[in-house]
């Protein structure tokens, strides 16, 4: 059986004065990517990501094809930090979930940006982040319920960063028809518990899913850019034709003429 995704994108830029958060959605892949703060350039490395990533796709991947087309668009953030050294250490997370061969699904992780799979009204999540308070949950340090206000929460181990070390972790997953996946940068995680996550996404409309998670996230006080991608698999081929849906800083930077534009405001 053949699926596609359809997808809603929605990006905020909350009170921070840019957007660093870049996103795309297309019937063969969506992806959410976080410019990491504190470094340089953030907006920079998460659209030249995402762009590079994406750039003429056209066929379905296996998992060593989607790592290499992540390393691809990894040196193109170290081409920028090359040649210009003020760039240099700039970085961004990313989560992506991608139609591989035989009709599978490949889920692409590395960072704090999350992925989780709505089905049969179960939310589970599906990545586990890189950061400094995740290890220390798996230390039985801190316990989950705490890692929402934890002071070092934004802390991450692993990143896009043009480093010839970095790597995302690459695993399949079995489609099923009527799945949802949200994937979303840590401005949402951050602030709006699971609960209030689940039941968002388990309305109908994807367009107003994604609308009202970035509003609770905004609601909350997130003190950070929030981006979402509200992704549902259902039966039908998969266009490569179709240009992908770009959000955040991705829709600034780099951007054709064509459907690019920002679907929020911010």
């Amino acid at each position: 059986m053949a699926f596609r995704l359809e997808s809603a994108a929605a990006s905020a830029s909350g009170p921070r004065p840019s957007n660093q958060d870049s996103a795309f959605a297309a019937p063969w892949g969506a992806g959410v990517a976080d410019g990491v703060g504190g470094g340089p350039a953030g907006d920079l490395a998460s659209a030249a990501f995402v762009h590079r990533l994406v750039a003429g796709w056209h066929q379905s991947p296996d998992a060593e094809m989607l790592t290499e087309r992540t390393l691809l668009a990894n040196w193109d953030i170290a081409a920028h930090a090359h040649r210009d050294p003020r760039l240099a250490g700039m970085a961004t997370t990313f989560t992506g979930l991608f139609l591989g061969h035989r009709d599978r699904l490949l889920l692409a992780h590395i960072g704090d940006s999350r992925a989780y799979s709505l089905r049969s009204g179960t939310m589970t999540r599906m990545t586990r982040d890189d950061s400094f308070v995740q290890a220390l949950v798996d230390g039985g340090h801190v316990r989950a319920e705490d890692v929402m206000t934890h002071p070092h929460r934004n802390l991450i181990t692993a990143s896009m960063s043009g480093g010839p070390e970095d790597l995302p972790l690459v695993t399949w997953v079995e489609p099923h028809r009527d799945d949802r996946w949200l994937l979303c940068s840590d401005g949402l995680t951050d602030y709006v518990d699971d609960e209030a996550v689940r039941e968002a996404l388990r309305q109908e409309d994807r367009e107003g899913a994604a609308s009202q998670l970035v509003s609770l996230a905004l609601d909350a006080g997130a003190a950070d850019n929030v981006t979402v991608v509200v992704t549902d698999v259902v039966v039908g081929e998969a266009s490569t034709r179709q240009a992908p849906i770009f959000v955040g800083a991705a829709a600034r930077r780099f951007a054709l003429d064509g459907p690019l534009g920002d679907l929020a405001a911010g």
